[in-house]
């Protein structure tokens, strides 16, 4: 019913419908605890490395204690482990793959007469998953999320550009090329992900620069589309204007980290979670990521389960009681810098040498092996008007490229080059298909996926 009134009121009054949401998300997101979680993660800002790890280690007791008490499924899986509430022990626990997660989801859920909210999982993998949160948990994470934003000038009210997957528009919003709705008491403007073609690109670009926003927060696939075209088409977006850039949700590319800062004229500052409520790893004005030791444990194993500096991520989140992550397999991968080195910027948490994405974000060559986000996207390498692509892999010895391209650019030498930085990646035995298309379409969650990997059954 809100849907279909929300379609047939003028722009003014969706825009006051926008608002209306979002006072109504923000008196849940900032009342209860929140402002006591603020304070103790500005307070904790400088912690030392060993208090950060005592605190730590109080929490995951806690956490394994609540889920064996609340919890059917954990009950059952951790309930007799001897010592289970010892972080030292965390290895005795098993790990719980999506899979698993997904078949017992309602086992997982703990047993509570409190209220508790809802979030879906985005759907790239095919399948969305609802998971609970206690309203506590997710005043908690917010919390998180601010501090780590305060720390570059942002606090709600300041002008903002959001890229998400929230579905706003209507027709006669695409007629009139209004790509866009306002939440002008807060000074949120939400633009739309579901719409970034060339015929539309420089309607963004154009009222991005008349919007003339402070920080920009959302999907990064869609926001380096907008700097690409800008860039392109000779835009000069005025300096000082944007203070930062805040990507969610997806793996961030040296070549997306270039372009959006080359454009926007600032600098982006990348931090991991998930919609299913995993630690954060937040990026400091240094350029360093740093493991958040008061959100989680992040554990990195190797294909052996065995401890690695590089490899997949297992996760277990102090903010998620209602639905625990306990040695989840979050599907994602990292790297780990050495131990002994340090930052300047006063946080003393262990640091990140890089976020890898989704263990599924990648090509996989019979003869070279996994091929990862970051090696995709540098197939881009000495190439010109190939405006975007995607790689899809159905088959293990084929590979299917999506190509758009600007005809008055791009040449058959280009392409020549496109398929060189490819078989360089993949060897000379795989089968590359080019395919030329007008437009590559993003998921239904309103992210763009430059690699579709489906054959992970086979791997």
């Amino acid at each position: 019913m809100k849907e279909k009134i929300y379609k047939i009121l003028p722009d003014f009054l969706q825009n006051f419908m926008v608002y209306i949401y979002n006072r109504q998300a923000y008196k849940r997101r900032y009342g209860g605890e929140y402002e006591n979680f603020r304070k103790e993660k500005k307070d904790n800002r400088t912690l030392s490395l060993e208090e950060l790890k005592e605190y730590q280690k109080n929490r995951y007791s806690r956490l394994i204690e609540f889920a064996i008490q609340n919890s059917e499924y954990y009950k059952k899986s951790i309930g007799n482990i001897d010592n289970a509430v010892l972080i030292e022990n965390i290895s005795s626990l098993p790990i719980v793959n999506k899979e698993v997660f997904r078949n017992n989801i309602d086992a997982i859920i703990v047993k509570t007469s409190e209220k508790l909210e809802k979030s879906k999982t985005g759907g790239t993998t095919g399948k969305s998953l609802e998971v609970k949160f206690f309203v506590r948990d997710s005043q908690e994470r917010f919390a998180f999320l601010d501090d780590f934003r305060s720390r570059f000038g942002y606090e709600l009210g300041k002008k903002t550009a959001w890229f998400s997957g929230k579905s706003l528009l209507t027709d006669r919003d695409i007629k009139k090329k209004r790509f866009w709705k306002t939440d002008f008491i807060n000074n949120v403007r939400y633009y739309s992900t579901f719409h970034i073609k060339d015929d539309y690109l420089k309607y963004y670009v154009e009222n991005l620069l008349s919007y003339a926003p402070e920080y920009l927060v959302g999907f990064p696939s869609t926001i380096l589309e907008i700097a690409k075209y800008g860039l392109a088409n000779g835009y000069d977006f005025p300096e000082n204007t944007v203070k930062a850039v805040f990507p969610t949700a997806e793996t961030i590319t040296a070549e997306t980290r270039y372009h959006i800062e080359k454009f926007f004229k600032t600098k982006l500052y990348n931090q991991y979670a998930s919609s299913e409520g995993a630690p954060f790893i937040i990026e400091c004005k240094e350029g360093n990521l740093h493991l958040e030791l008061q959100s989680g444990v992040f554990e990195v194993l190797d294909e052996n389960d065995q401890p690695a500096k590089s490899g997949r991520l297992i996760v277990t989140s102090f903010t998620t009681a209602a639905t625990p992550l306990i040695r989840y397999d979050i599907g994602d991968s990292i790297t780990l810098e050495e131990a002994d080195k340090k930052c300047s910027c006063g946080n003393n948490n262990p640091l990140v040498k890089e976020i890898l994405g989704r263990i599924d974000d990648f090509i996989y060559s019979v003869e070279n092996g996994k091929i990862n986000l970051g090696n995709v996207s540098n197939t881009l390498k000495d190439t010109k008007g190939i405006i975007r692509f995607q790689a899809v892999q159905n088959k293990l010895e084929e590979l299917d490229l999506y190509v758009v391209a600007d005809k008055e650019i791009y040449s058959k030498q280009i392409e020549k080059i496109f398929i060189g930085n490819w078989k360089d990646r993949v060897g000379n035995s795989m089968k590359i298909h080019l395919h030329y298309v007008n437009e590559i379409p993003v998921e239904a969650s309103g992210k763009y996926r430059i690699v579709k990997n489906n054959i992970k059954n086979l791997l």
